[in-house]
């Protein structure tokens, strides 16, 4: 009876939240003026862009939220880091510092973000990598070429940094939300008009299911209305549990599953098809305490009896191995999940940014 109570209150709040949202539209519709006259503005170059002088990639979305840009840069970088000197460069999204930071061993997710230092951890025995911060990309270029000549740059999340134009434009979608199906801010999630598409090079739609039958990706093209050829495929690939404490155990057979991510419900599914799996949710970019250690301790004593396990993300290990917490984590088994991700018609992708490449 209680729990048929809890659901009905769900019920009228998700219907008043429903209901609230269309008091958001005039909002929306002078967000659509402003950011509309602003790409106009950059469009017609009347505003003007700093193109910059070396092969550049942006990888990026019209949707605020985790569309899968993080594992599609680490899958860029895998590809070509053995033939290109690569720097990425990112705003450092959740830092407490300001200006520009080159990402060394010895920083941390505060001062630099948790994305760049994940992208800096996977790679970080390669000579060609270069990891970077700054909130102003133009600047953060300038500062890259007082030190270094790299091959090609990424630009992580700078599809509507238009002070900077990068040669070539990754557009990123979530299979589940597609931008064609969602609405400008604050009504909806878009940062910008869908037809900010148009200044994309190619569009991946990420999360898919890995088994998608072709009428279903042929439906989806149609819906985004761009070069069929140009729109990828992609889907999470889950490798292997990666220790990062000195208590390891033989067998997992229980999971307490720690996240601060956007969207940890796919990572949470994959878990459960092996695992008796509970979750503790925290806020996208979470800079974890010391007390949220603990009570993750508390609840880890308790929540399972047999072999048991404490796993995360690879982005959230990037913010727990902070020298502070090294102690305390060493006392549980704490495993990050690794992913990667896999592309249909990967050769086509490749091909169409090796001709960027070769121009």
């Amino acid at each position: 009876m209680k729990k048929l109570h809890v659901n009905r209150l769900k019920l009228s709040l998700n219907r008043l939240l429903k209901y609230f949202r269309f008091f958001l539209l005039p909002i929306s519709l002078i967000y659509f003026v402003i950011s509309g006259l602003r790409n106009f503005l950059y469009d017609k170059k009347i505003l003007k862009s700093y193109l910059l002088p070396m092969k550049s990639i942006c990888i990026g979305n019209l949707s605020m939220g985790g569309t899968g840009k993080s594992p599609t840069t680490l899958f860029l970088l895998e590809k070509y880091l053995p033939n290109y000197k690569i720097h990425t460069l990112s705003r450092g999204y959740g830092r407490k510092t300001k200006g520009y930071i080159k990402v060394s061993g010895k920083s941390n997710s505060k001062d630099v973000g948790d994305e760049p230092l994940m992208f800096f951890n996977r790679f970080r025995e390669s000579k060609n990598l270069g990891v970077h911060v700054c909130e102003s990309r133009k600047e953060g270029i300038k500062q890259i070429l007082k030190y270094s000549k790299p091959d090609l740059i990424f630009l992580d999340d700078a599809f509507q940094h238009r002070k900077v134009k990068a040669g070539f434009n990754i557009l990123m979608t979530d299979y589940s939300k597609l931008f064609c199906e969602d609405f400008i801010l604050p009504f909806g999630t878009l940062r910008e008009s869908r037809i900010g598409k148009n200044r994309a090079d190619l569009i991946i739609v990420s999360k898919s299911p890995c088994n998608s039958r072709e009428d279903q990706k042929n439906a989806i093209k149609k819906k985004l209305n761009f070069n069929s050829d140009s729109i990828f495929f992609s889907w999470i690939k889950y490798e292997e549990l990666i220790s990062f404490s000195q208590t390891k155990i033989d067998q997992i057979n229980n999971i307490l599953l720690i996240t601060g991510i956007a969207n940890p419900s796919p990572l949470f599914e994959v878990l459960k098809q092996k695992y008796f799996v509970e979750l503790i949710k925290f806020p996208d970019h979470h800079n974890f305490s010391k007390e949220d250690i603990q009570r993750i301790y508390k609840k880890f004593d308790t929540f399972a009896n047999g072999s048991k396990a404490i796993v995360t993300s690879e982005k959230d290990f990037a913010r727990l191995v902070a020298p502070e917490f090294h102690s305390l984590i060493n006392e549980k088994p704490w495993y990050f999940q690794k992913i990667s991700i896999q592309l249909d018609r990967e050769d086509k992708f490749l091909e169409k940014i090796d001709t960027y490449l070769e121009l």
